[in-house]
């Protein structure tokens, strides 16, 4: 008899596996339709010998204390802070937009000051900020909405910005001064020896017992348990009662290069030209020393794994119907991106997954019977609501 089924083995699954194992000496079954643990976020070496990131790259930025000190059990950590250039008009140019983005792109020597005269000089009076569209054009004006943000929207989310809520590209930045790091958060780092690591040690645990390849309709039937923790999509638990929630997949095409270096840039962004959005130079992530680079370019894409909900109105008002039904299940707590519908960054994701664990042990509630628990909008999970930019 397990004390917790829990499905799947990425963020949220393993951060409350380890929790519930080690401080409350629950016994945990976790399993996981893939053939490896970590979810998105693994990472291994390719047949050069070079640590890659498999579903694209993964940089770890918070602002909370709590959540770094927590995975910092599991890891040691390399200082790195994320950097990005896009190609425009034929220059690779800091992204997020800054001061040095606007004296580059139109050969200009403004400062602080004269920039942000700039940016309200050609910013859109939008009464109403709605959509992704209203978002950049309120702030820096058509033109470098068109250069910079219409397009790569297009191609990531297969709709026109103006078509999505305002959330998107509210997370992008607009800066006057001429910080060129993705994130501002105050603790940026990557695990010294790879996210896959790291979850290696958080599941080394003899209450803990993992099961790969394993689809939890396979088991769930057989295996006995108290209590279920499922983080994989909400409508599949539901067997799509309500239709599909739409999602935002992702293509990976990995290429090794018999070179040192290739990019200018951890990350390069291509709004404009080619049918990806970014190509991304794995060693400029992890620091190792070989002769030869790693690149991935993401191709997005309608089908395949979901990636990204697609914040639109109708969408949420779909979730919400499975919110309730997920709430109104006794025994199945739902917790992390998928099983909430809400595009977290690895970070709310383990606050969103230690937030759950206290619930679930709370002294209060430890003699009442199993109830229901989708873990939502708890307190530090919205402290950790990230206005910066995709870089997960």
């Amino acid at each position: 008899m397990f004390d917790y089924l829990i499905v799947g083995a990425g963020f949220a699954g393993s951060v409350l596996a380890e929790r519930l194992a080690t401080r409350s000496n629950k016994k945990v079954l976790i399993i996981d339709k893939r053939s490896h643990i970590a979810g998105n976020a693994y990472d291994h070496y390719n047949e050069d010998g070079i640590l890659i990131h498999k579903y694209g790259p993964h940089i770890f930025h918070t602002n909370s204390k709590d959540v770094f000190d927590y995975l910092g059990n599991f890891t040691e950590w390399r200082p790195y802070e994320h950097r990005v250039l896009a190609s425009v008009d034929g220059q690779n140019v800091p992204m997020p937009i800054n001061l040095d983005t606007i004296n580059q792109l139109y050969g200009l020597k403004l400062n602080s000051f004269e920039v942000e005269q700039f940016f309200e000089s050609v910013a859109e009076d939008v009464p109403v900020i709605r959509t992704s569209e209203d978002v950049v054009v309120s702030k820096v004006g058509r033109e470098l909405y068109e250069k910079f943000f219409k397009n790569y929207t297009r191609k990531q989310w297969g709709l026109d910005p103006s078509q999505l809520d305002k959330s998107v590209t509210s997370r992008v930045p607009t800066r006057t001064n001429r910080d060129g790091r993705y994130f501002t958060d105050t603790f940026q780092a990557m695990p010294l020896h790879g996210y896959t690591r790291m979850f290696e040690r958080m599941l080394d645990h003899p209450n803990i017992k993992v099961m790969l390849n394993t689809d939890y309709h396979e088991v769930m039937d057989f295996i006995p348990f108290k209590e279920m923790i499922f983080t994989g999509p909400v409508d599949e638990y539901f067997d799509y009662r309500f239709g599909r929630l739409p999602y935002r997949s992702l293509e990976f095409k990995h290429e090794t290069m018999n070179k040192e270096q290739h990019l200018a840039a951890p990350v390069v962004n291509f709004p404009n030209e080619h049918p990806y959005t970014r190509i991304t130079e794995f060693k400029a992530l992890t620091g190792q020393a070989h002769p030869k680079t790693a690149l991935v370019y993401e191709y997005p894409q309608a089908e395949g794994d979901p990636y990204y909900p697609i914040p639109m109105p109708e969408n949420a008002a779909l979730y919400e119907q499975y919110r309730k039904l997920a709430e109104a299940t006794p025994g199945v707590h739902f917790v992390g991106r998928l099983a909430t519908y809400k595009y977290y960054n690895m970070d709310q994701v383990v606050a969103q997954a230690l937030t759950l664990y206290k619930k679930l042990t709370a002294p209060a509630e430890a003699a009442k019977p199993a109830r229901p628990a989708i873990a939502g909008s708890t307190a530090l999970v919205e402290k950790l609501v990230s206005r910066s930019p995709k870089g997960e």
